[in-house]
């Protein structure tokens, strides 16, 4: 049998079509205004189909949360739905059934949002209930606590399973203990069930208001409509001042450091490397995008086709840089059997090495280009997706034109830019590098390895 060998460059190019020249696109337009109590309008109409996508995007993700207090942002926004002044939760979730829908909350690091889409002929039916939501919820007792137990028992179950440990874990050892960073976005085991009633009216007291919100609709509607339905349906709704501030983050290690957290059954070694990665509005972040898509980004990306396809480690490994407004972290995620997991690690850091040494291949670039060029318009092919990308410009304070000169910029990205990113934003010195797994088997084959400073959990 005749033997093949993994080659970059074949993998890319062997039998690939040719990319035919891309389609034009443009981006939806939309219109944006105030409304007279201080929030934020855009009204993106899409004729289509007689369907709209309405959002409430809220400055109060899970970077303001009290300290000692992590998750309240979480439990606020799930709340939101779960009763009204005028409706309890169950009679809430009927009144949106009745019109053939349904109401969906919940808060990331950056922002709380309330999400439904809906035939337009219900438009103001659904302005009306989202308006009593954000104008009257109760916050009722039994549910706060219900969400609480279901958090801790999610946190249980992910202690349970070497891959959901290693995720979370990861950021825990990145950031410095006072950093929000650090817990989880939805909170710990420790700080969920110290959440009261009243950390959470005071936490949307003080963020939910009508100038820390942007409502966007997208969809079979106009401007002029929705501003006038507004206007009425949160008319009590009025201008009050944000007191909650963001919390800071710090990076703990400026150093390479490793930490092994035991999971002595488990067949795998979950491996995550990584350091600070950038905030969102970095100047860099084309470059840095097209970047990550060569180095893990792809199933055709370096890091999986070395450990995959070259040495069959793993059944997939990946990149990513989790933006953020603050910076978040740059990680490399993996499985390996634990017997290779020293040289897993090894080749993840010659990868990382490699591509801060010399200029990608055209085949590599183009691969990566043509990729992110070509997906692009089918990420917005419904009314909820464009509402959702219009919340991140948002919630991200993205130029206008960002969507439409997104492809214009991802092609402009060049070998050498591709380069100067890597150099600038990827740093083997202060790699940390976290494995959950049989911490006896692994700690020689780490021990050969310059992986830094080695700690155990506690």
């Amino acid at each position: 049998m005749k033997s093949w060998k993994c080659n970059r460059d074949t993998m890319l190019t062997e039998k690939r079509p040719p990319a035919s020249a891309p389609r034009p696109y443009r981006f939806p337009a939309f219109e944006r205004g105030t409304l007279p109590n201080g929030s934020r309008l855009i009204v993106c109409p899409i004729p289509k189909l007689p369907l709209a996508t309405l959002m409430a995007v809220t400055n109060a993700g899970a970077g303001k949360d009290p300290n000692g207090r992590e998750g309240t942002a979480r439990l606020t926004a799930k709340l939101l739905v779960e009763g009204t002044r005028r409706w309890s939760g169950a009679q809430l979730a009927e009144q949106f059934e009745g019109i053939g829908t349904s109401l969906d909350s919940g808060a990331d690091w950056d922002s709380a949002t309330a999400r439904v889409t809906f035939l337009t002929e219900h438009f103001d039916r659904v302005s009306e209930l989202l308006g009593e939501v954000l104008l009257g919820p109760t916050f009722p007792e039994r549910e706060l606590q219900r969400l609480k137990s279901e958090r801790v028992a999610d946190l249980l179950q992910i202690e349970s399973e070497p891959r959901g440990l290693a995720d979370e874990a990861f950021e825990s050892f990145l950031y410095t203990a006072d950093s929000r960073f650090s817990i989880p976005s939805g909170g710990s085991k420790s700080s969920v069930p110290a959440i009261s009633l009243g950390d959470v009216t005071a936490f949307h007291a003080q963020t939910y208001t009508p100038e820390n919100t942007t409502f966007i609709v997208a969809g079979d509607l106009q401007y002029g409509r929705v501003y006038k339905k507004f206007c009425s349906a949160l008319a009590d709704w009025t201008r009050r001042s944000s007191a909650a501030d963001t919390r800071p983050n710090a990076v703990a290690g400026s150093r390479r450091r490793g930490k092994l957290i035991e999971k002595a059954d488990a067949p795998q070694s979950e491996l995550r490397i990584g350091h600070a990665g950038l905030p969102r509005k970095n100047p860099d972040y084309f470059p840095v995008v097209v970047m990550n898509a060569i180095l893990g980004g792809l199933f055709g990306s370096r890091i999986n086709l070395n450990l995959r396809e070259a040495h069959g480690y793993t059944y997939g490994a990946s990149s990513y840089f989790d933006w953020r407004k603050d910076v978040g972290p740059f990680v490399i995620s993996t499985a390996v059997a634990t017997e290779v997991t020293g040289a897993a690690l090894k080749e993840v850091f010659l990868e990382i090495d490699k591509i801060r040494e010399e200029r990608v291949s055209a085949a590599e670039l183009s691969l990566a280009r043509d990729y992110l060029d070509g997906v692009f318009p089918i990420r917005y092919e419904t009314t909820a997706a464009v509402a959702s990308a219009l919340s991140n410009l948002v919630v991200q304070e993205l130029d206008v034109d960002y969507f439409d000169s997104y492809r214009e910029r991802i092609r402009a990205v060049s070998a050498e830019d591709v380069l100067n990113a890597a150099r600038d934003h990827l740093h083997p010195n202060k790699l940390q590098t976290l494995v959950v797994g049989n911490v006896s088997a692994v700690r020689e084959q780490l021990a050969e390895l310059e992986v830094g400073e080695l700690a155990d959990a506690t």
